[in-house]
């Protein structure tokens, strides 16, 4: 940790609010400590509601410590009874629109890429997060100035932060933005010739922002980010707080120098102390592992007493017990002991080895008792808590040495205790991690103590840690949390904690955009990693309704999708039709991803679009593993607009609703992409996954599929434009064409064939683009192959080719396909009637993709013939390891047409599940089945 300057304490007693009046939702208030009493006493009287107190996810907490911590109305540590109230006022708050007015955007298809060393980022550590100024780029597309944005996952708030900065002229502009003298916004593009222009797309304003979130110390975070915080008295209340600490417990943390001058301790090392398996002498870990010239620690050392040579994996725990005055019981822990003091007297910085006299202090304070609350939460069970029970850490305070513990009770006791209340206990949840047995204790560069620091994602506790003064974390976090909130606390947020999957009180479509940056499996356990926090707090989460893959919870994929499934109903239910969903991906697994996106159109959402964020600096995972996400992936989907949703039900059992479907999905799509100078393609226009989104669209609402794969291709050519294997609005197609003369050749997808439907859509892209021979193909498919899938029945290439294209053997006219490549690359071909025969022979045996009524014909055959390899399956007694994917999508399919769901659960259930999870295809309509089977 970076030396700051000392603070400087003032002398001010205890001060109160000044004496402003405050107006909330109609109310007015001699000041604002008024506006909270009253609020205050509304809160108590609904908490003692037993209904209320039934909402799923309601937070585990008396009504006093949910009413200490939260700050009525704008924020509750429970479900938020004032949401619809707010949200009547802000729409009678919100801009007027010009006359004609109608909302529409195309998707945010841009990669963004914002990074994460923003001090508003930092203030508050957190286990992920989106960085703000990225959110404001989705907010700045998709909403105008008043608008009401909901993050329902919101973890610090980060959403609100962004909601806000979207009035603030110059966070604006540093997005390389351009705003005019009205609030214009201006956006760089490209016009019909080429050349860079600015065009306005949004106005500068700020935003509403409704957060909620299962964690009580999420929404706890976010409160002091989003609402409203007269932060002069913030700052004295802090300082003066910290100065009544410093003044009980310095003694603590100070040393002597060798000259016996008093030295203030910057950190002091503890170290492990383990059992020398050969000769049972202790061994302390930093004495014999530890390389003193660079401060690294050596993987392989010797025992001091008999030189046998070690590794820490090999080693046995030196254990000690502990009787505890406080709560008069007898612990054991792993044996630790300090090492090494770094301190500060004037004239400089030292390190020493601890000596008698500051062995005698550490004594003196671990036989105390502290006079002050602190938790003592048992551990709960879970799938991250063997690393701390592995030291014999076995309740919230066992976390902390003796003396961290009785500095932070002390400021918790002073805290609670102000008329600042929970606003002061920001401080202390912001050091809680930092001051704990988590830190620890690394060297760079040789730098002694630099680095370091708690392991994201775990609860691991360190061989090697580094204790800081509780005062110096505090005092360094409140400058901070200061510096930050300046900016900020502009009261355009109201924060709730509760589940997702029941937003009590919230209407029905009146919320303007989402932005959501959800739990994925079993990457993150919230609630554990949140238990110290919430322990200091009294509120913990309701982890009944957490979205996680936990063996602990018993939840796994299918639970997770499940719980994913009713967050992403409740958030439909409450957005505007026609509106946008932001959801941030980051996971490595393709089941999780195919979780979240059934989950998500299973609730009725369309995915329009799919880009990348890069946070730019990374997890420590990300950096080092070669299998983690580098970036995360934007899901951009929208809720359908209420009269094609209207219209649907009158044409769902026609051809006509089939088109209908993809002529309001292509309105939602984007026309180009474009990485640098260069267009990309987009794949939402490839005309199987429109197919794909249409047939899902009518499977997630019950109906039957009224047309076929190849009726849907042949159909799509007829009443829409094609570009680029693309097809296009009438509209739509003016502008790619501008675009594509502007921006040169179209970068196709790369791609490796790891499966037969992969295979197709390669050989598709390439032999579409230049018809070539058996010969010619065979090595470059070789090439792709990206490693075949181990349960996928692997097909030759000449049996891809023979299912799926046809070829010219010479007889009858050349095909268009194969005439168009060969006259536009050889002069000498040109002009030639396509029966000559030069040109011929220069097209036998060429492989090319057929043309729409062809293709059909081909299809049926191959359908066919899946559909009866399926029937194969359906008699199959035992499991099945090897099979064609394309064989089980097309016999799914088929009896979802028929109503057998039985006969989907029964093959579903034969083949491996994470082949199940990790096909969207399959996974919907397996879901499907098993929803209609359990509703008859």
């Amino acid at each position: 940790m970076k030396e700051q300057a000392t603070i400087d304490f003032p002398d001010e007693s205890n001060t109160h609010p000044p004496q402003e009046p405050v107006t909330c939702l109609g109310l007015t208030f001699e000041n604002d400590e008024a506006r909270r009493t009253h609020f205050t006493g509304q809160l108590r009287k609904k908490l003692q509601d037993p209904e209320f107190r039934k909402i799923e996810g309601f937070p585990i907490g008396s009504d006093d410590d949910i009413l200490n911590l939260s700050d009525p109305p704008y924020y509750t540590a429970c479900p938020n009874p004032w949401i619809a109230d707010f949200i009547a006022e802000w729409e009678t708050q919100k801009p007027g629109q010009p006359e004609g007015y109608h909302y529409h955007r195309e998707p945010f298809a841009a990669d963004v890429s914002e990074g994460k060393n923003d001090p508003i980022y930092n203030a508050h550590s957190y286990h992920t997060k989106v960085p703000h100024k990225a959110i404001m780029r989705y907010i700045l597309h998709y909403t105008q100035p008043g608008d009401i944005v909901f993050d329902g996952f919101c973890g610090t708030g980060m959403t609100g932060v962004a909601a806000q900065m979207c009035g603030d002229r110059e966070v604006v502009m540093s997005l390389g933005y351009r705003v005019k003298p009205d609030g214009t916004i201006l956006q760089e593009e490209m016009d019909e010739d080429g050349k860079k222009v600015w065009r306005p797309f949004s106005k500068l304003g700020v935003r509403k922002a409704i957060l909620n979130d299962l964690s009580p110390v999420a929404t706890f975070i976010a409160n002091n980010y989003n609402t409203h915080l007269h932060l002069h008295e913030f700052e004295k209340e802090a300082k003066r707080i910290l100065k009544e600490v410093e003044k009980e417990c310095g003694w603590m943390y100070e040393t002597k120098h060798s000259d016996g001058r008093k030295g203030k301790i910057n950190y002091t090392v503890w170290s492990d102390v383990f059992v020398c398996p050969e000769c049972a002498s202790e061994i302390v870990f930093w004495d014999a592992a530890v390389n003193k010239e660079n401060w690294q620690v050596n993987d392989d050392f010797k025992c001091s007493a008999c030189g046998a040579q070690l590794g820490k994996r090999n080693l046995e725990r030196s254990w000690v017990s502990h009787f505890d005055k406080n709560s008069g019981e007898i612990s054991k822990f792993a044996k630790q002991i300090p090492v090494l003091i770094h301190y500060k007297i004037s004239g400089g910085s030292y390190t020493k080895k601890p000596d008698d006299t500051d062995l005698d202090v550490i004594d003196k304070i671990t036989n105390s008792t502290i006079p002050y609350w602190y938790p003592t939460d048992p551990l709960p069970d879970g799938d991250k808590m063997s690393d701390p029970r592995g030291v014999g850490i076995q309740n919230a305070s066992d976390f902390y040495t003796k003396r961290a513990l009785y500095n932070l009770a002390k400021y918790s006791e002073s805290a609670r205790c102000s008329n600042l209340n929970s606003r002061l206990l920001v401080n202390l949840t912001s050091s809680a991690i930092v001051l704990s047995r988590q830190y620890r204790f690394r060297s760079q560069g040789g730098n002694l103590g630099a680095g370091g620091g708690p392991m994201n994602g775990t609860l691991y506790v360190p061989s090697l840690l580094k204790e800081i003064p509780v005062t110096k974390v505090i005092g360094q976090h409140i400058k901070r949390m200061v510096k930050v909130l300046h900016s900020l606390n502009k009261g355009a947020s109201l924060i709730q904690t509760g589940s997702l999957s029941s937003l009590h009180g919230l209407p029905n479509e009146s919320v303007d955009y989402l932005f959501i940056d959800p739990p994925f499996g079993s990457n993150i356990m919230y609630s554990e990693l949140n238990f110290l926090w919430e322990a200091w707090l009294k509120v913990k989460t309701n982890t009944k309704e957490e979205a996680i893959e936990n063996r602990n919870q018993k939840k796994g994929s299918s639970e997770y999708r499940q719980l994913m499934t009713d967050c992403f109903a409740e958030t439909y239910r409450a957005l505007k039709p026609g509106r946008w969903i932001t959801v941030e991906f980051s996971n490595t697994k393709a089941a999780v991803w195919n979780s979240i996106q059934t989950a998500l159109t299973g609730a009725g959402f369309i995915v329009a679009n799919v880009s990348s964020l890069d946070k730019k600096q990374g997890s420590f995972n990300a950096i080092t593993n070669t299998t983690s996400v580098k970036q995360d992936l934007i899901i951009s989907a929208y809720k359908p607009n209420g009269g094609f949703e209207e219209r649907f039900q009158k044409e769902s059992q026609t051809e006509e609703g089939v088109w209908d479907f993809v002529r309001t999905h292509l309105k939602y799509l984007p026309v180009t992409k474009q990485q640098g100078a260069l267009l990309q393609f987009v794949p939402e226009r490839d005309p199987r996954i429109l197919f794909d989104q249409m047939v899902a669209y009518y499977v997630r609402r019950g109906y039957p599929v009224p047309i076929s794969s190849q009726e849907f291709q042949f159909g799509l050519s007829q009443r829409f434009i094609e570009r680029d294997g693309m097809y296009f609005l009438p509209d739509q197609v003016a502008e790619y064409d501008r675009k594509k003369m502007t921006s040169g050749e179209l970068k196709q997808m790369s791609m490796f064939v790891s499966d037969e439907a992969s295979a197709i859509q390669w050989l598709r892209q390439l032999i579409k683009e230049k018809p070539q021979t058996f010969s010619d193909i065979n090595p470059q498919f070789m090439q792709k192959l990206g490693g075949w899938s181990k349960n996928e029945a692997q097909l030759d290439l000449r049996e891809l080719l023979y299912q799926n294209f046809l070829c010219y053997e010479g007889k009858g006219p050349v095909p268009e396909q194969i005439h168009a490549y060969l006259s536009t690359n050889w002069k000498e071909l040109r002009n030639l009637p396509k029966d000559d025969p030069t040109l011929v022979t220069k097209a036998r045996y060429r492989w090319y993709v057929p043309d729409p009524n062809k293709a059909g014909d081909l299809e049926k055959l191959r359908e066919k013939a899946l559909l009866k390899e399926f029937e194969e399956y359906k008699e199959a007694k035992k499991k099945l390891k090897v099979f064609r994917l394309e064989a089980v999508r097309a016999g799914f399919k088929k009896a979802w047409q028929e109503r057998d769901y039985a006969v989907i659960i029964a093959v579903a259930d034969k083949i491996p599940s994470n082949v199940l999870e990790e096909d969207p295809k399959l996974l919907m309509w397996y879901d499907q089945a098993v929803t209609r089977m359990g509703g008859e």
